[in-house]
């Protein structure tokens, strides 16, 4: 499901903004910022501080991610289902990719959580229908950052 543009992406823009529902029903979003891509169907974030989000998981496993470059004005979207593996309890193969991004933070993480993915999407802005390439919007968007910090 995930293609090599959406998992350079994935890779090169890892916070994702992991939407859940809770218990009234409503949306939930929050960002995640320990994604590990294990196959092309497959994800993982590591649990770090997210009482809110394991918790509506463990009732409603349905979930949504998105990954966005700012700068390209292109997305991922991944919908699927989550699971949580308490880390103790995680295979090799999940750990390993744990442990070579994100060596310095697994000490932290009390958990796993994986999503099987059921759809994935790359979504561009509506820039590119009038022509607009990605080097021209990276530029104007990387000016309109830096401006942003230039006092």
């Amino acid at each position: 499901m995930l293609t090599a543009e959406m998992k350079q992406l994935i890779r090169d823009h890892r916070a994702g903004m992991v939407a859940t529902i809770n218990d009234n029903g409503a949306p939930s979003v929050s960002p995640k910022a320990t994604f590990v891509i294990i196959d092309d169907e497959t994800l993982a974030f590591g649990n770090i501080r997210s009482p809110g989000t394991l918790a509506n998981l463990s009732k409603r496993p349905a979930v949504e991610v998105c990954f966005i470059d700012v700068l390209t004005r292109q997305a991922v979207r991944v919908t699927g289902t989550a699971m949580i593996v308490d880390k103790a309890a995680a295979d090799l193969g999940l750990r390993s990719a744990f442990e070579t991004e994100w060596a310095d933070y697994i000490a932290y993480m009390s958990s796993f959580v994986t999503i099987a993915i059921s759809a994935a999407e790359l979504i561009l802005s509506p820039a590119y229908d009038l022509n607009f390439t990605v080097d021209e919007l990276r530029a104007t968007n990387l000016a309109k950052l830096n401006s942003l910090w230039a006092g």
